[in-house]
Order: structure tokens, then C-alpha cells, then sequence
């Protein structure tokens, strides 16, 4: 299954957004595949800030429990910085996007 969302980044804070991700933790990017999750992409508007990601995942994906893990709490906590967080949470404020079409 396919999933994409958006978030925003902070203004001036693209080159270090960037940065944080092209030395992304490897034991991240292994929780990340424990999960089922591969194909992970980010892009940005550079104009809006606006951040659009996608994966692929199982449809039975655990986002609940991913989200409890203590490894991905402490890369938002380092990530927070950079861009809008929920209020409660240093987790990225996100919006669920639908798919309109896909061309495989």
C-alpha cells in the first residue's frame, strides 16, 4: 500500500532539513524497514516550505506503534526544530493526502 502526507518546514531551515536527512541514523532507517516501510521519499515546494512524503507499506502498517517507538520520539525531538510539530508532541504536524492517480 501507498501512503503520502504532508508537513511543513520552518522558514530557513531547508539546508539543515537537508542535511539531518542525507545523515539519517542507520538504526532509523532499519526501524523504518522493521515496519515494512520502503520506497520513503520527501519532496519539497521550495516556494511554500511545504514537505510531501511518500512510502510504501503494508496495509496492516503498525502507525500507532511507530509512533511509540522510543528511536523515532527521539529523531522528532531532534527534527523539531526545523518544522511544525503537533502542539502536545515534538511529532511533525502532518496531513493525510488521498490518491487521485497512480500510473504503474
Amino acid at each position: 500500500m501507498r501512503y503520502a502526507f504532508s508537513m511543513q518546514l520552518k522558514v530557513g531551515c531547508k539546508e539543515k532539513y537537508l542535511q539531518r536527512h542525507q545523515q539519517i541514523w542507520p538504526e532509523l532507517t532499519e526501524l523504518l524497514k522493521s515496519y515494512g516501510i520502503a520506497n520513503y521519499q520527501i519532496y519539497l515546494q521550495p516556494q511554500s516550505l511545504q514537505l510531501f512524503a511518500s512510502f510504501e507499506a503494508p496495509a496492516d502498517l503498525d502507525q500507532e506503534g511507530l509512533k511509540q517507538e522510543h528511536l523515532m520520539q527521539k529523531w522528532w525531538t531532534s527534527m523539531a526544530p526545523y518544522m511544525l510539530t503537533k502542539a502536545d508532541s515534538d511529532e511533525p504536524q502532518s496531513s493525510e493526502l488521498s490518491e487521485m492517480f497512480f500510473l504503474n
